[in-house]
């Protein structure tokens, strides 16, 4: 019986057309798909030469040729143009199949068959491109069947599941998968087949031959139709993603781990206390890591016995280690297993210690026995994977734990404790990555609690260091009434480095100092101390204080940490946010920062320069004036370098209040420093008071007893020397200025009743105006300034420096500064912006003990 061929078929695609000719060579038949496909109907066909009729007169010979030897009976293929018969321009290529055929009358005719060669060369490409799919593509392919079995699979399929890609034909899922993946999978093809659907990244689990691990493939499918639009089967698409997914459980593995020490580096360490320490670190672990922790520490380090309690890694353990005698406690325990026991937190006995049979608590002293991998992993330094709990001090525990990370507490090559890790049955084992991050917690945890150690054996020490650094007493000051303040952090925040300073000038000047070093614990201290030192050796060279502050930057850059120093640090409240960022309560820079106000009074000039490096603003407080913050330009805290500093001079009358301060005073963290410095100025509005009583009122106003950091507070006074205190006087540049310079001073002297150094300041202004005339340059300046000295200065426009040298016997100079050095109680010189300034200084008389005498002085230089 004949079956016609359903629409769509493959003849659908290629496009075959035919004709026939007959014994004389003419076209006997054309098909109307030869008319279709050709574009020449049969009326221009019909009885013509199909050379003459169709081909360019150049190709004619050639076709007639072809067309003998196909006379002939020979079989013939190839490509043959053509044009249309009715002159229309219809022109194309087609590929032409003849054969050879007898009529009924027994003579040579031809059967013709016409294929489109556009549709034949696509079907050509097609087929390479499926070829290369089944037999080159890294994917698996599989085609279904409409009755849910494989026609047809590629050879990538072949190499996973074995054998050759016939071999798999006929073949169903359940063949390939488990039962429940094979049903998954089949009812999938069942519905992109009936509904045309298609399914993507169905993901399937299996195994493959020779390979014990579990795949996992992801699965997309979809509906294969004929031309005619009919389903024919379900086409898939396979790839193998088990080390993808292995590769992301992997990542997110990792993703969870630095999550969790992300945790612990911002949970672990915000207190000084051991016990505190140690919960922090099962908050973070518990139930995100394990499912039940401990942490048991050595006894000796609790009860600030340090000899016993640790073990060098690596070195000689101690002997309570050793023997098996050393007492640990457990000063933390967490669990996260519902109905699981958890212990109490108080001691099982009056000194912590438990009998042999009862569980271990919270506070409870034990010890590990001398064979367990407990004590073992302390003794080695190493993290052991144990059993169950690990030991019998928790029996309760024994039946719920899998097993137990004992990993040891580790601080700088030094064994503080050990923190148990345990996992209870049916939860995920662990593996090599686990071992890794607890180690890491427990180390994390153990530089907390170390530095808790070494924070107590170092804060009373920088205490007693930071108080010695401090000035002793309460400062002197010419013109200026001096009240100061030092409150030192409490315990539990640590000492820092602040500090403050009142240095006396040539000139009855005076050098305001305030600083805060960035930091705290006994380097803090030791860092302030060495600023505060470099401080008063620059001020004594009379810098400018701009030049003072450059100078101190150089020395602070140079101020390295040594390597290797470890500190304990608290926590503070900071001080200024620019500050802040430049420092951490456990980070050492390699070079020590710090803030620093400068400024250098004149009490003949009434003025004051400032100079500021990151520090807060001055304050001041005008007589009948609200006090007020002053504008003196922010430089960058010491140490940080590559900025200049500028300076600013201010003229403060007499009664002015100056406060400088350090962000102790004015921050904290219920306090904003903004509302800080405004009560602060609050409180310095009321100067009815005695200066130390403003002070002693600043502090109990601001609170300053909330003890997050150090506070300094130094303030003055400006009292300004009198009219009648202060003589100066302009020389004309001629040999009679030396005898004018003794007459004005010697009638100063007296007028100010200080008969006795008449003429020891006589002999000495006659000395320092003679090397002015000779050495220096421009008009001469002479001024005295009484106060609690008595102050001569030379001015002239020279910047030569004098030099004093030592004279020898024979010469007839050369002793006049030698002579200045031995009347007065101190001399020097200092650069000014129009030249230099020589001064000496002179005790004034008490009375009891006669001054040097001038002619004795004389006769010793000869």
């Amino acid at each position: 019986m004949w079956q016609g061929h359903p629409p769509g078929s493959i003849y659908d695609y290629i496009g075959v057309a035919s004709f026939s000719l007959g014994p004389d060579g003419r076209i006997a038949q054309w098909s109307d798909r030869a008319a279709e496909q050709l574009g020449i109907p049969a009326r221009d066909a019909l009885g013509k030469d199909p050379v003459d009729a169709f081909l360019r007169p150049d190709l004619r010979d050639r076709g007639r040729r072809t067309m003998a030897d196909i006379m002939d009976g020979r079989e013939w293929v190839g490509l043959v143009p053509f044009r249309a018969a009715d002159g229309s321009g219809t022109h194309g290529l087609a590929e032409v199949y003849v054969m050879p055929a007898d009529t009924e009358k027994g003579e040579r005719g031809a059967v013709c068959i016409v294929v489109d060669v556009r549709a034949l060369r696509g079907i050509e490409t097609d087929l390479a491109v499926s070829e290369a799919v089944f037999g080159q593509s890294p994917m698996g392919f599989m085609l279904f069947g409409t009755d849910l079995r494989l026609m047809r699979v590629n050879e990538r399929f072949a190499t996973v599941f074995g054998g050759t890609p016939e071999s798999h034909r006929g073949c169903v899922p359940a063949d390939y998968l488990p039962p429940g993946e094979a049903d998954r999978l089949e009812n999938a093809v069942r519905k992109v087949l009936e509904t045309g659907s298609p399914v993507t990244d169905l993901q399937l689990l299996g195994s493959v031959r020779g390979d014990e691990e579990q795949h996992r493939w992801t699965v997309n499918l979809y509906r294969l139709h004929n031309a005619g639009g009919r389903p024919i089967g379900v086409a898939g698409l396979g790839t193998d993603v088990t080390r993808r997914r292995n590769a992301e459980r992997e990542a997110a593995s990792a993703r969870r781990n630095l999550a969790l020490l992300n945790a612990a580096g911002a949970r672990i360490g915000n207190s000084l206390d051991l016990e505190t320490t140690a919960r922090e670190l099962l908050a973070v672990a518990v139930p995100q890591f394990c499912d039940i922790a401990s942490v048991d520490l050595f006894q000796g380090l609790l009860s600030r016995d340090e000899a016993p309690f640790s073990a060098r890694v690596g070195r000689e353990p101690v002997p309570g280690l050793a023997d098996g005698s050393a007492e640990m406690r457990r000063v933390a325990f967490a669990s996260a297993v519902s109905g699981a026991p958890l212990p109490i937190s108080e001691p099982d006995d009056g000194e912590g210690r438990r009998s042999a049979s009862s569980p271990v608590k919270v506070g409870a002293v034990h010890r590990y026995p001398f064979d367990s991998s407990l004590a073992d992993a302390l003794r080695t330094g190493r993290p052991h994977v144990v059993p169950g709990w690990g030991s019998d001090d928790r029996p309760d525990l024994a039946a719920i734990v899998q097993s137990t990370l004992a990993v040891p507490m580790i601080a700088h090559d030094t064994v503080v404790g050990l923190v148990r890790f345990s996992r209870v049955k049916g939860s995920e084992p662990f593996g090599e990555r686990d071992l890794g991050l607890a180690a890491e917690l427990a180390s994390r945890a153990a530089v907390c609690i170390d530095n808790a150690r070494l924070y107590r054996r170092e804060h009373e020490r920088a205490l007693i260091l930071q108080r010695s650094l401090l000035p002793p007493g309460d400062p002197e000051a010419a013109g200026l009434d001096i009240a100061c303040r030092y409150l030192p952090g409490t315990t539990a925040t640590e000492v820092g480095g602040d500090w403050f300073d009142v240095i006396e000038l040539p000139g009855h000047r005076t050098a305001l100092v305030v600083g805060d070093v960035m930091g705290r614990g006994l380097r803090a201290a030791v860092a302030m101390g060495e600023l505060r030192t470099a401080v008063r050796t620059l001020a004594m060279l009379d810098l400018e204080p701009a030049e003072v502050l450059s100078h101190l930057d150089e020395i602070a850059r140079g101020l390295a940490a040594p390597a290797g120093t470890h500190v304990a640090h608290g926590t503070q409240s900071g001080s200024r946010s620019a500050a802040r960022s430049g420092r951490e309560a456990d980070d050492l820079s390699e070079v020590y920062l710090a803030t620093c106000v400068y400024a250098v009074y004149d009490p003949v000039t009434r003025r004051c320069t400032f100079a500021n490096a990151g520090h807060l603003p001055p304050v001041l407080v005008e007589p009948g004036e609200s006090a007020l913050m002053m504008e003196v330009p922010t430089g960058m805290p010491l140490g940080v370098g590559g900025e200049p500093f500028e300076e600013v001079e201010v003229e403060l009358p007499d009664g002015a209040l100056l406060a400088l301060y350090t962000d102790g005073l004015v921050e904290s963290r219920e306090h904003p420093l903004e509302e800080g410095l405004q009560a602060f100025r609050a409180a310095l509005d009321n100067q009815g008071r005695p200066l130390e009583d403003v002070a002693d009122h600043v502090l109990n106003t601001l609170h300053t007893q909330h003890g997050e950091d150090d506070t300094a507070l130094l303030m003055a006074r400006v009292q300004g020397l009198p009219a009648e205190s202060v003589g100066d006087w302009t020389l004309l540049r001629e040999p009679q200025s030396v005898s004018r310079a003794r007459e004005l001073a010697r009638d100063q002297v007296v007028a100010w009743d200080l008969e006795q150094l008449v003429d020891t300041t006589e002999l000495l202004v006659s000395e320092l105006v003679t090397n002015a005339l000779r050495y220096g340059e421009g008009e001469i300046r002479l001024r005295l300034l009484l106060d609690r000295t008595l102050v001569c200065e030379v001015w002239d426009s020279g910047l030569v420096q004098p030099r004093r040298r030592r004279a020898r016997d024979t010469d007839e100079g050369g002793r006049g500064l030698q002579l200045v050095g031995l009347l007065s109680s101190g001399w020097g010189s200092r650069r000014t912006p129009r030249g230099k300034t020589v001064w000496f200084e002179l005790a004034l008389p008490d009375g009891e003990s006669p001054g040097t005498d001038p002619v004795e002085a004389l006769l010793s230089l000869y």
